[in-house]
């Protein structure tokens, strides 16, 4: 390997290679500082390495290059550049031939970047710093970046950068997956642990990259790790870092449906309070996007009744006093509409305390709730069901119903209701407000079915109207013709007629005598 071979070094336990010790040291300073006092002597001295990045074969690369004193750039590629710069930042080395060759990471194609990426997470872990992985992370985000707007497979160099390195067959089965579009790279990047997942979402976060497509990568990435096997604590360490990441973006950007299908795994896990209290925090802003199905959850251990309201509530809560974006009347109706089908939908619950379901019904504000018919329902249901309620219980639960707000029928209803106090029940000026508005009801139906059948029949008769007015000036428009005709003609033959008369008057004038 070279003259005057004075220095024995053993990496790892796999081999030990014998080298010159003054060619290692004008490259690396870690050479130079151990032997800063042996570099002009023939002592024959050992080295033995115990960690070191890439092992043997790593380190007969890095022998080579500084034996060829950095000429050589083919030793380089991008398969082995990530093990190189590991050694080279373990023995302090400076090397333009390295530093060259990470200038060109913009010209490598998809598949070296992922193979560069799958070996700095083998180096992740240890404690040494890799320089290189800054760069790939960045060109990767820049790649993921530049295809939602262009084609993944387009070239962009002379190197084919944006080239994936297989066969026609394989980008043909890519083409026809899912992995088009902006989502075409989750299924490339699976392979990531959560570390270096971690950074990588970072540094997209970071170069603004769409939340709203990182917050589908991590689902999906969730989905695949949770479900491929993974043991218990995999699990939850997963999913935990999942949450962890999902709060960092901008909540309006995340599925309403992903996140509750994430906290519904998490219940099962038992994950820790502080990570639920997370997702909560998430769910709740985007609370007025789920459907009743969503609020359906099984009561937790140790509760008797049958879903759980205290999740609902605490969801309530975050959405009116920690929602981060601005809350519109429409926003609060649709959660109104959601909240008083939950409460017909647990009303029927024999084990739902009167207290909870109190504060389920007062938890809306009054003004969220337009109609109060679906509210009378649900406390009807649970009147009926709970029968041994005290006057005074049933009093607090039904005194937040308003009567303004109830239809003309459940008011009705409401008058001949037993399971209601009678206190709640509205008053003889009530009772005729009830009549007068059903009259009203029932005035203003039949004036708008006798506004649209006057409305037709007008609407018909003006069509007539319309038709015999045409066909009149028409007639009239044609006897105008004719009286011009005739006019005309009147006028020709009265010419006529004097000009004759002239001519006969002049034949029989007597003659003047002279």
């Amino acid at each position: 390997m070279g003259i005057c071979c004075d220095l024995e070094v053993d990496i790892n336990g796999e081999e030990t290679f014998i080298v010159n010790k003054n060619i290692l040291s004008s490259f690396s300073r870690k050479f130079s500082n151990l032997f800063a006092n042996f570099l002009h002597t023939n002592v024959c001295l050992k080295v033995i390495f115990k960690d070191f990045p890439g092992g043997a074969h790593v380190f007969e690369l890095i022998v080579r290059i500084c034996y060829n004193n950095s000429s050589k750039m083919e030793i380089i590629t991008p398969s082995n550049i990530t093990l190189i710069c590991s050694a080279a930042n373990f023995l302090e080395m400076e090397c333009d031939a390295i530093e060259k060759f990470l200038e060109g990471v913009r010209l490598w194609t998809w598949y070296e970047l992922l193979e560069a990426l799958k070996q700095c997470q083998g180096l992740f872990s240890s404690k040494s710093y890799i320089p290189i992985l800054d760069r790939i992370v960045d060109q990767l985000i820049e790649r993921v970046a530049l295809s939602s707007v262009t084609s993944p497979y387009t070239c962009s160099s002379n190197r084919s950068s944006f080239q994936f390195s297989c066969d026609s067959s394989s980008n043909n089965s890519l083409r026809n997956s899912n992995c088009s579009g902006a989502t075409w790279w989750f299924e490339h990047l699976l392979f990531l642990k959560i570390d270096l997942m971690d950074k990588v979402i970072r540094a997209m976060i970071s170069n603004d990259f769409d939340h709203g497509i990182v917050s589908k990568f991590l689902f999906y990435y969730h989905k695949c790790s949770c479900f491929g096997g993974a043991q218990a604590d995999e699990k939850i360490e997963i999913t935990k870092f999942i949450i962890n990441l999902l709060s960092l973006l901008d909540k309006r950007s995340i599925s309403c449906k992903d996140l509750f299908n994430l906290n519904r795994i998490a219940i099962t896990l038992k994950i820790s309070t502080c990570c639920k209290h997370k997702i909560e925090s998430l769910i709740g802003p985007l609370l007025d996007h789920a459907t009743l199905d969503y609020l359906l959850l099984p009561s937790p251990h140790g509760k008797d009744y049958a879903y759980d309201v205290d999740f609902v509530l605490r969801l309530i809560h975050i959405f009116f006093l920690e929602a981060s974006f601005e809350l519109t009347s429409n926003r609060v109706k649709r959660v109104a509409k959601m909240m008083d089908l939950f409460l017909v939908e647990v009303a029927p619950d024999p084990h739902l305390t009167p207290s909870e379901f109190e504060e389920l019904i007062k938890v809306l504000p009054d003004i969220a709730r337009e109609s109060h018919d679906q509210l009378y329902i649900a406390m009807d249901m649970y009147l009926l069901v709970h029968a041994g309620l005290s006057e005074k219980e049933k009093m607090s639960i039904c005194c937040s119903l308003k009567y303004e707000k109830l239809s003309a029928d459940f008011l009705r209803h409401l008058n001949r209701n037993l399971v209601f106090p009678s206190e709640t029940k509205p008053g003889v000026h009530v009772n005729r407000q009830i009549r007068m508005k059903s009259l009203l009801q029932e005035n203003d139906h039949l004036k708008s079915f006798f506004d649209s059948i006057f409305h037709k029949s007008f609407k018909n008769n003006l069509d007539h109207v319309k038709e015999d007015v045409v066909k009149r000036i028409h007639y009239a428009e044609e006897l105008r013709g004719d009286l011009e005709g005739i006019h005309i003609g009147t006028e020709t033959q009265l010419a006529r007629v004097k000009k004759s008369e002239i001519h006969i008057n002049a034949m029989y004038l007597p003659k003047l005598c002279s």
